[in-house]
């Protein structure tokens, strides 16, 4: 009998695991752009620690071990930007990154007063592009991470929250 993956707010406890799950699962992305300067593959585990304690961050669980990870935090316009999602690649596939983004945008409309959310992915990182746009964001335009990496900027309002996955 196997065990479902879980859905909930991070902890404190849970940095080392999401810092070590965001390492592992973006080398894709770093391979896809031949840039292992990344900025989600050189984030310090104390950044890490200090986004947990005060952006909205959740995580997929099997079990003990984090699996999946999100993070989200409201600007002062109101806009949700969330960033940093991350499936291991052993699951990815099954829905656990729409449910994070569910979670995510569900409570940064309730807790912090979200009116819409951002993000944004590699301009050549087609799996994540779909994921955004099936579950309604829009490209809005273009960005230049401080990594060099070409972005594609994707939004949808808040009130669309509720209809993810």
């Amino acid at each position: 009998m196997g065990m479902s993956v879980t859905i909930s707010g991070a902890t404190e406890q849970d940095a080392e695991q999401i810092f070590r799950l965001q390492y592992l699962c973006f080398q894709s992305e770093a391979a896809l752009y031949g840039n292992y300067r990344i900025d989600p593959l050189v984030q310090s585990l104390d950044s890490v620690r200090e986004e947990v304690v005060s952006d909205c961050v959740f995580v997929a669980r099997l079990g003990d071990e984090v699996v999946g990870s999100v993070r989200g935090s409201v600007t002062e316009d109101g806009a949700a930007s969330i960033g940093k999602l991350c499936v291991h690649p052993r699951l990815q596939g099954h829905g656990i990154g729409a449910r994070l983004l569910r979670a995510a945008e569900a409570a940064l409309v309730e807790e912090r007063g979200a009116k819409k959310f951002r993000l944004s992915a590699g301009h050549r990182s087609e799996v994540n592009l779909r994921l955004y746009r099936r579950v309604g964001y829009q490209a809005v335009g273009t960005s230049q991470g401080d990594d060099g990496v070409p972005m594609v900027v994707l939004e949808k309002p808040a009130g669309a929250y509720a209809t993810t996955a």
